[in-house]
């Protein structure tokens, strides 16, 4: 833990147990304090690779749950516009997802990326 960060560490340690100066406590104790530390520590979602807790992305997957069905009781929904941005994805760092609008100059350019399209599914099942 100290290696990853150790400024998490000691801000964990202050935190939960008001241990300021972790290198005066003998290692085995520092030890068991620090594996004794919340899930939601500092260091411990570090080292799950999280960047926020998971009561918070509980909550922002209710959150996007409830949006998605209001606005799919909507006239937006109907026609596939304004659908809510994922709270779950800005969170996770995910760039929310932008329709491009595809114009196409003929209807043999149409034919072509549709034969492309089945193409490419054809060739996954």
């Amino acid at each position: 833990m100290i290696r990853l960060d150790e400024d998490a560490l000691i801000c964990d340690l202050a935190e939960t147990y008001q241990i300021y100066d972790y290198k005066q406590l003998p290692a085995l104790s520092v030890a068991v304090f620090s594996c004794g530390l919340r899930e939601d520590s500092r260091i411990k979602m570090k080292i799950a690779g999280q960047s926020v807790s998971f009561e918070t992305m509980l909550l922002a997957g209710i959150s996007d749950r409830l949006s998605f069905l209001v606005w799919s009781k909507t006239k937006d929904a109907q026609k596939g516009k304004n659908r809510p941005t994922s709270i779950i994805e800005i969170l996770n760092g995910k760039p929310a997802s932008q329709k491009k609008e595809v114009v196409f100059d003929s209807s043999e350019d149409f034919e072509r990326m549709r034969l492309q399209l089945l193409e490419g599914v054809d060739k996954e099942v």
